[in-house]
């Protein structure tokens, strides 16, 4: 008889939102577990558009577990409909059980975390502190050797992309996990500044932490998006940089079984990148 883990095991689970910096994690850990899954993202053959819903239903179909990344974040306007519908879809379509990524210390995510606690499938949700990657992968790559952000000295838990997957892969395939929300962040708190030293030391290069002010970097900013997404980052930015953040949890390691990657190990594995 097939037990209640091994079932979850044999769930075909979709990653939404797959092109991400978690989600292609997500999708290798599972397969070298013999998961099978999908990806699907406005790239991939099957597309899904979280602002295309005529895209939702193709995307999920065949699948019994879904692991759900908003972009371009979960707190911007209109993202909790957006993803109390997918839920919904979701479980009418035969989903079980489905895994938020969600910010960390955020109440600005709530109303999107309750789209799928109140779904009627076996949940769990993963609100997680800044990324190591974005130094590397993300938005606060450097510019001539500087990384600009309006970070000042406030403390950051920094969580690498990998404990991150690997807490996804247990929520998606272990029914322990189900009803949980974990609060997942690194093993210490960095500033900014901090952190690009770390990055420097690592790579070579003559990296340097640049503090800028809102303002600053809502100029920034405008060159590349529209104003109300300057708007909506510069509020999240200073809500999330005023230090209530800045401290750690131990719930990687209650998932894992083992301490979340510290930041200078994830610089020496982002040096190469950093250096090119």
């Amino acid at each position: 008889m097939t037990n209640a883990k091994n079932a979850t095991h044999e769930m075909n689970t979709v990653i939404l939102g797959g092109a991400g910096k978690t989600g292609r994690r997500v999708a290798e850990r599972l397969a070298r577990k013999g998961v099978p899954n999908r990806l699907a993202s406005r790239s991939t053959p099957v597309p899904f558009d979280w602002q295309d819903d005529t895209t939702w239903e193709a995307a999920i179909a065949g699948a019994r577990a879904a692991y759900l990344t908003y972009y371009p974040d979960l707190a911007v306007p209109g993202a909790a409909e957006q993803v109390r519908r997918l839920s919904n879809l979701a479980v009418d379509a035969g989903v079980e059980r489905l895994v938020l990524l969600a910010g960390r210390g955020e109440p600005q995510v709530r109303p999107a975390e309750d789209g799928v606690r109140e779904s009627g499938a076996a949940f769990t949700i993963l609100e997680c502190a800044f990324f190591n990657q974005n130094f590397d992968e993300g938005w606060v790559q450097p510019v001539s050797d500087v990384i600009a952000f309006p970070g000042g000295d406030t403390l950051e838990p920094f969580i690498d992309c990998d404990d991150i997957a690997d807490v996804v892969v247990e929520a998606l395939t272990d029914p322990r996990h189900d009803g949980h929300t974990y609060e997942l962040t690194g093993p210490r708190t960095l500033s900014f500044g901090e952190a690009v030293e770390t990055l420097a030391r690592a790579s070579g290069r003559p990296l340097r932490y640049q503090a800028v002010s809102l303002d600053e970097y809502g100029e920034m900013l405008s060159d590349a998006l529209p104003p109300h997404e300057v708007k909506f980052f510069l509020e999240l930015f200073g809500w999330l940089m005023d230090g209530h953040n800045a401290h750690t949890t131990d719930d990687v390691r209650r998932v894992l079984g083992r301490a979340p990657k510290d930041f200078r190990s994830y610089a020496r594995d982002a040096a190469g990148a950093l250096v090119g």
